[in-house]
């Protein structure tokens, strides 16, 4: 599929000039800082070294006062307190989080994770009615909760509190909670919107800190769960979540948890420095897969142990559930891709909506994330679930996807998301009709530009603009991730310098080789995974232009700078 590359806006000249100066940084390097609203001095430097001190002060959010004061209560009263959360990264941090937090503070603690399959998301009644039956006074909710108005109420009048600790968007009406933590709030004045789940659990641990005059490096060596809640969630990487995302980083690759450090020997990047990118597709799955295919809570086990022995005890059963999901999505996803491409009528619409009554219910979300990569329209896959279709749904590029499944509402038993990512129930009987309607929904409203895909280019500089300095710079823009991703360049009017070839089991990927005509700057290595098609075009003697990031490549102890190659086109692009 041709993919369309969209150069960034390249900033006020003389900003640019004067941030260079400044700096004593090439005006490339300068440029990519004032993309990213950085124009001055101290700009820089807060953006190059975080600081801990730059985190906001937490009782700026609304009902913090009264969440620490309740939890204060909680322990003088030594009441019984469940941490509660939800079954995917965020939920399980955050309890992980909270629960290590307070376990020495409150005798009578425990955690719970609802099943996916018997409880679904959210705040359970299954959950209220544990809660009560066991004599337990307060529940801390984590990732969830906001829009539980009617359930909290509920559990209100049966004498059960709760504190809730979320960051999705309210509802016109927030649960009765002793407190709402939720900086999306509309009347909450706290100064960044866009802190995960555990992120706002984090808050909440350090106004106790605060207020109890405790040190601030108790909840400092929790961040390496906080960090890998930021990157599994794909919040912004920016303001504070790129702080606790920095200091993460730095406590997960030098002294992580127990139980973190059994997932990062079984993703076998023991001994490397782990990134955001290595948490988002290495930490997180094995995490998620508890839940998907088994039960979350062992993935809150497995982040709050303290034996090494039964931490790997339960990793190995972790593993394996990820070895199922991945077995699950490798099958599935074939299934509905061949579901597609031996249908003629499928390949011709706006939409894709498949359902199966077989398909695992744990993974549909992934099968609908790889269809829509595929094919590069919204896209909702079904299976069935106590007697109900059941599934989720993901969208492409600035197409609102849960506003579209809305207009489909009176078909629906209930849905919930966001623009890019739903989940939604139906009576099996309304599956064709809400097919039909959804279908017609996309097509008006879906443009040519959303249904192509679009890279977004930071800027064009040479090959010889590449050099171990321009990259040390570049690797300091790092922690990268949603509005602060690692830059991408093109290169315009390359060759191959005769010895790019095809490489992997079935020859689809490029292994590139690529010179500069009239540049006397050597040749530059690059990869380009899945893009053989491009092939004939590289080795014909024609230039042509390419768009990559620059990552560095280490074999057999040798570390050398590599091009990630994005996409490869013709001349005359822009």
């Amino acid at each position: 599929m041709e993919k369309i590359w969209n150069l960034k806006k390249q900033g006020d000249q003389n900003e640019v000039k004067h941030l260079s100066a400044a700096l004593n940084v090439n005006m490339v390097i300068a440029r990519l800082l004032v993309q990213r609203g950085i124009k001055t001095f101290d700009e820089a430097k807060s953006f190059f070294r975080p600081r801990l001190s730059d985190l906001h002060d937490p009782f700026l959010m609304k009902d913090m006062d009264k969440a620490v004061t309740r939890i204060e209560e909680a322990i003088a009263k030594q009441e019984k307190v469940i941490i509660y959360g939800d079954y995917d990264v965020d939920g399980t941090t955050s309890v992980a989080l909270m629960y290590s937090f307070l376990k020495s503070r409150i005798d009578n603690i425990e955690y719970y994770i609802p099943d996916r399959y018997s409880e679904g998301y959210g705040i359970s009644p299954k959950s209220i009615d544990y809660a009560i039956d066991n004599g337990y006074t307060l529940i801390i909710a984590l990732d969830c909760g906001i829009k539980a108005v009617e359930k909290i109420a509920g559990a209100k009048e049966r004498g059960l509190d709760y504190i809730i600790c979320d960051h999705h968007n309210p509802g016109d009406e927030v649960p009765p909670a002793v407190a709402v933590l939720d900086p999306k709030q509309t009347d909450c004045n706290y100064p960044y919107k866009e802190l995960s789940g555990c992120g706002v659990g984090f808050k909440l641990a350090q106004a106790f800190c605060q207020k109890n005059n405790l040190e601030q490096e108790e909840i400092y060596d929790l961040l390496d769960l906080l960090v890998v809640s930021i990157a599994s969630d794909i919040v912004p990487i920016t303001g504070e979540n790129r702080v606790l995302a920095y200091y993460g980083l730095k406590k997960l690759n030098s002294n992580p948890g127990i139980g973190l450090q059994t997932i990062i020997n079984l993703a076998g990047i023991s001994g490397t420095e782990i990134t955001i990118s290595d948490i988002v597709f290495k930490i997180g799955p094995r995490l998620n897969a508890s839940g998907r295919i088994e039960h979350g809570k062992k993935s809150v086990q497995i982040l709050v142990s303290e034996d090494e022995e039964k931490s790997n005890e339960i990793g190995a059963e972790i593993d394996s559930f990820n070895e199922i999901r991945k077995t699950l999505d490798r099958d599935i996803t074939q299934e509905a891709l061949d579901m597609i491409e031996n249908n003629a009528e499928l390949q011709e619409m706006n939409s894709t909506v498949l359902y199966n009554r077989d398909w695992h219910k744990g993974v549909v979300g992934i099968v609908a994330s790889r269809v829509t990569e595929k094919y590069y329209c919204p896209t909702i896959i079904l299976t069935e679930s106590n007697g109900l279709a059941t599934g989720s749904a993901r969208s492409v590029r600035d197409f609102d996807l849960y506003e579209a499944i809305g207009q489909c509402s009176d078909l629906l038993e209930s849905y919930g998301g966001h623009m890019y990512a739903a989940g939604l129930t139906m009576k099996i009987e309304n599956i064709p009709e809400f097919k039909r309607r959804f279908e017609k929904i996309v097509t008006n409203q879906i443009t040519d530009m959303q249904q192509t895909q679009t890279i977004e280019i930071d800027a064009k500089i040479p090959l010889s603009e590449i050099t171990p300095r321009f990259y040390r710079i570049l690797k300091q823009f790092a922690p990268f991730g949603p509005h602060n991703m690692a830059p991408v360049f093109v290169t315009e009017d390359v060759f191959d310098a005769g010895t790019s070839r095809l490489v992997g089991k079935n020859k689809e990927h490029l292994k590139l080789d690529l010179v500069e005509p009239d540049v006397n700057s050597g040749i530059f290595a690059g990869i380009a995974f899945n893009q053989s098609d491009a092939f004939d075009l590289i080795t014909s003697g024609l230039p042509f232009d390419v768009c990559y990031s620059i990552t560095e490549n280490e074999y057999r102890g040798k570390r050398n700078l590599q091009l990630f190659v994005k996409d490869i086109k013709k001349r005359d692009i822009f």
